[in-house]
């Protein structure tokens, strides 16, 4: 309570009494009133976080006046807005001002045609507050389904706590004229701005500067569209974290965005030589939709790491991890887990010959077929079945494979590409061998 006092504290309220008029009497507010709610809206591109702070404020018959300080803050003054959230048609926000030579204070002047407690919101653009998604994946014993934690780490460095903070994230770009920490430094809250210093209404001040092009209130109330272009980036999506923590200032703090049970995943191995060199690579595949038991929201960027739960449950095995790009609702994601120790791919080239050459008028070689044999031996050491892709690169479009070999035909997947596609069960292997005839110079038109 005594750094929520020092940093950003109500501090008087002070009435104009209706039978008094010239007369003003100050009431001190011995207990500041307490805090009920806040909602953080932390809009990670833009260092932005619209807070709505609500609490009740005691308020006389007549006109009031409240001192406000963000002193030690990030919170941009010329955001600042108070609204009643009861009694609306009693309670009138006139204005706030900003005293002269006195930092970091503005006092707000309100008429209120009733006595008593009225529950009051505040909005505010304030900075230094950024989260981070990351994810656990457990996958079962068998591999073929996993439990898919989400979580998001919101880091605070605003100068402020927020006690009892409802947090939601905003996933796309805004555009900011000026940023909220650079607005939250001026010696006062107008400096250099040419306009006077005094403006009726706060909702003015923010429309004036323009400090926002995307209206962040209304994305907040999820009234704005869901698409927006906007420097490249097409969609917002708002996050709402379930549940209440309070962050204080200075520290990070993990909160649990999701959890999602019984996600059917597939494994699948792939050989590239011009990609991944000599190894074979393991990927993990899953969809977020509902067939997934996923697909309610799109899932933010994060590190999502995988782990395996060993033959005896209480124990896990480190599988790997990837950083995933957004992902929207319906799309299939495909996790890079590194290299497979337990799959095996050799490629051996067997034999090589030149022929059916192609001579000018001069005696010269202008054509010729190249001619190579391979031996792909695939293993699978591991007690699982293991289904594997294993793409062929060659330097010419011009090609044929004579003949080939093992339990998989192969698929011209694109003028210079062949890939094998195929399962092997647990602790077996398979030899695949092709010959590959490759069309130089004139007998590419003669072949």
């Amino acid at each position: 309570m005594n750094q929520w006092r020092k940093r950003f504290a109500w501090l008087m309220v002070i009435a104009v009494m209706a039978h008094v008029p010239s007369a003003i009497a100050k009431i001190d507010l011995v207990t500041l009133p307490e805090r009920e709610t806040v909602q953080l809206t932390i809009y990670n591109s833009a260092d932005l976080t619209l807070a709505r702070d609500r609490r009740p404020l005691t308020l006389v018959r007549g006109d009031n006046r409240l001192q406000f300080s963000w002193s030690g803050t990030l919170i941009d003054p010329t955001s600042l807005d108070m609204i009643p959230r009861a009694h609306v048609g009693d309670i009138y926000v006139q204005e706030i001002s900003y005293p002269p030579r006195v930092r970091n204070v503005g006092i707000w002047n309100i008429h209120s045609e009733i006595d008593g407690e009225v529950p009051m919101e505040i909005t505010f653009f304030t900075s230094g507050l950024s989260w981070d998604a990351y994810y656990i994946a457990t996958l079962s014993d068998d591999e073929s389904r996993m439990q898919l934690d989400g979580y998001v780490k919101v880091t605070n460095r605003s100068g402020e706590t927020y006690e009892n903070a409802q947090v939601r994230l905003v996933v796309g770009e805004i555009n900011l004229l000026d940023k909220i920490a650079d607005l939250a430094k001026r010696p006062d809250p107008y400096a250099g701005v040419p306009d006077p210093p005094h403006i009726p209404r706060p909702q003015a001040m923010r429309r004036r500067e323009s400090l926002v092009v995307v209206d962040a209130l209304m994305i907040a109330e999820g009234v704005a569209p869901k698409e927006i272009v906007k420097e490249g980036i097409s969609e917002y999506f708002l996050y709402t974290i379930e549940g209440r923590e309070t962050i204080p200032d200075g520290w990070s703090k993990r909160l649990r965005s999701f959890e999602a049970d019984d996600v059917p995943v597939m494994n699948l191995y792939k050989f590239e030589e011009e990609r991944y060199g000599e190894h074979t690579i393991r990927f993990l595949h899953f969809k977020n939709d509902e067939d997934h038991n996923l697909g309610d929201t799109p899932l933010p960027d994060g590190r999502i790491n995988v782990f395996r739960h060993a033959e005896n449950a209480d124990h896990l095995h480190y599988l790997g991890a990837d950083d995933t790009r957004y992902i929207p609702v319906g799309q299939d994601v495909e996790l890079n887990l590194g290299v497979a120790r337990e799959v095996r791919v050799e490629p051996v080239l067997m034999t090589f010959a030149k022929e059916n050459f192609v001579f000018n008028d001069t005696g010269d070689i202008v054509g010729f077929d190249e001619v190579r044999t391979y031996e792909l031996t695939v293993r699978n050491l591991s007690r699982r079945p293991a289904r594997i892709e294993i793409r062929r690169n060659i330097d010419t479009q011009f090609w044929q494979i004579d003949n080939h070999a093992g339990p998989a035909d192969p698929d011209r997947i694109a003028v210079d590409t062949f890939e094998y596609r195929l399962t092997l069960e647990p602790h077996t292997s398979e030899t695949l061998r092709y010959t590959i005839r490759l069309y130089r110079g004139e007998r590419q038109d003669q072949r």
